[in-house]
């Protein structure tokens, strides 16, 4: 029986579900036929642009950000799809705060609903720290099929993680 390291938290019968589709070969071809529209947001300033723009339509009154970035050296095997961080530095007498995003550089090459998932997980950031239940419940607001599309999102990794094999 294969490790599903991407699906560890989710019952049995489930990953049972997902080791036959692989030993099928059909995981591949079901998540081309789902997700089949890759984006546009090839760099980092067309990544900017497109977080800015889900950050101005869902929280206008969060904290600027300063920094979004596909990040080569984030480590999908350690869990990091995505990182948000505060810098706060002191200048003068001022407090000052610059906010980051980084996204992985598996997202450049992933259906277009993954990165939008992958944004909105770290946007969320902005607001609650901690992935509790309003965590959640404002990434359910800002993309409707959030769990879906995590759910999808680790089927997709483990794809890729056996393709490479």
């Amino acid at each position: 029986m294969a490790a599903l390291k991407y699906l560890a938290g989710y019952p049995e019968a489930l990953q049972q579900q997902v080791r036959d589709l692989i030993a099928g070969d059909r995981l591949g071809p079901w998540l081309q036929r789902r997700y089949a529209d890759l984006h546009t947001v090839r760099n980092d300033r067309q990544l900017y642009d497109y977080t800015q723009g889900l950050k101005e339509r869902y929280l206008r009154q969060s904290a600027p950000l300063s920094k979004v970035i596909y990040d080569s050296r984030l480590q999908v095997l350690k869990h990091a799809l995505g990182t948000h961080t505060t810098v706060s530095r002191v200048q003068g007498s001022k407090l000052k705060a610059s906010r980051e995003i980084r996204i992985a550089t598996v997202f450049r090459d992933a259906p277009a609903p993954f990165l939008k998932m992958i944004v909105v997980h770290e946007l969320a950031h902005l607001k609650e720290s901690d992935h509790n239940k309003a965590f959640y419940q404002l990434c359910t607001h800002m993309e409707a099929d959030y769990h879906q599309l995590e759910f999808d999102l680790r089927l997709y990794l483990t794809h890729l993680e056996g393709s490479t094999d």
